[in-house]
């Protein structure tokens, strides 16, 4: 008895440990913005409260380094990989590997092309074309029936999320005939290429008089946007409206200083929801829905920026 005790403690303990040590391969775009900093560090969080062995490999925004990574990462014969693709296309011979390794493969905040759905697990982003609708509706209720010259900040050429963003915006705008999206280029959803595009924006609409609105596909882009526009002697959030996406830390200072109206948030909490469907479907077996979708909030001057700011930095911005 004593002895089928302690053997079935054992065996016990044995599937407790192996439950809880899981090892995870994450391939990251890199750290293009302040969103994707505090993505990686809430995934370290996430992994550490369940004792996850978590291997993040950064890609410095080129997808030959994420699929390097990937095979890396089955050869190294991980539990499972956390992809945030950073463009739609192009994987289905990568992750047709994993899959013929049995290593499943979450997407995280990025999707990639429909065709690829069998081989992934699941997918934990947020409704993008949502965002951008959001991010739309707010500056058709905000300007009226007043005309407006709309220039946009698209995000990297290729990412779904750049795709949906603006996908959502225009039809958002669309019934609305006084506003209309003059100018639209990519600025890499980086600050240094978004002040750079927004530079070139002002020159070409005559100092920038004739710019209504500023569109970004995320906060950093609109940062560096800003920056040009004080520097071109305009007064972004007065003499030009601003609505990006992402609710970074630093674009609430830019509100709480009259120098952005709007922004619509995106969760750095990627990796939570990812890490509870792998442990359900690793421990149970449990299938989890293909998308799961994250919250998204729209946030203005009225929600105390400085109070939001301060919360914001705890989250690894």
């Amino acid at each position: 008895m004593t002895t089928l005790l302690a053997a079935t403690m054992l065996a016990g303990g044995l599937n407790a440990a192996s439950a809880a040590e899981l090892t995870v391969g994450f391939s990251q775009i890199g750290s293009e913005s302040g969103w994707r900093a505090a993505e990686t560090s809430v995934s370290k969080s996430e992994a550490k409260k369940r004792n996850i062995t978590l291997k993040i490999a950064d890609a410095q925004q080129k997808q030959e380094n994420q699929i390097k990574a990937i095979r890396s990462f089955v050869a190294q014969g991980v539990d499972a990989i956390f992809l945030a693709p950073v463009v739609a296309s192009g994987w289905d011979s990568v992750l047709k590997e994993a899959k013929e390794a049995k290593i499943p493969v979450i997407l995280l905040d990025r999707d990639i092309d429909p065709a690829g759905k069998e081989l992934y697990l699941t997918a934990v982003t947020s409704d993008s074309v949502h965002e951008g609708e959001v991010a739309g509706k707010w500056l058709a209720k905000t300007v009226g029936s007043k005309p407006c010259n709309v220039v946009e900040l698209q995000g990297t050429v290729g990412a779904s999320v750049a795709t949906n963003r603006k996908k959502g915006f225009d039809t958002a705008i669309a019934s609305a005939s006084n506003i209309k999206v003059v100018r639209s280029q990519t600025g890499d959803f980086t600050r240094a290429k978004g002040k750079e595009v927004m530079e070139s924006f002002i020159k070409a609409e005559g100092g920038g008089k004739s710019i209504c609105a500023v569109y970004a596909h995320n906060d950093d882009m609109m940062v560096g946007a800003i920056q040009a526009m004080k520097e071109a002697g305009l007064k972004p959030g007065k003499d030009v409206l601003t609505i990006s996406i992402d609710a970074v830390p630093d674009i609430f200072k830019a509100i709480a200083a009259g120098e952005a109206n709007a922004t619509v948030e995106l969760t750095p909490d990627m990796a939570g929801p990812a890490f509870d469907a792998l442990t359900a479907y690793k421990s149970k077996g449990t299938v989890p829905p293909k998308w799961i979708q994250t919250e998204s909030r729209l946030y203005t001057a009225a929600d105390d920026p400085q109070k939001v700011y301060d919360s914001k930095k705890g989250l690894g911005y």
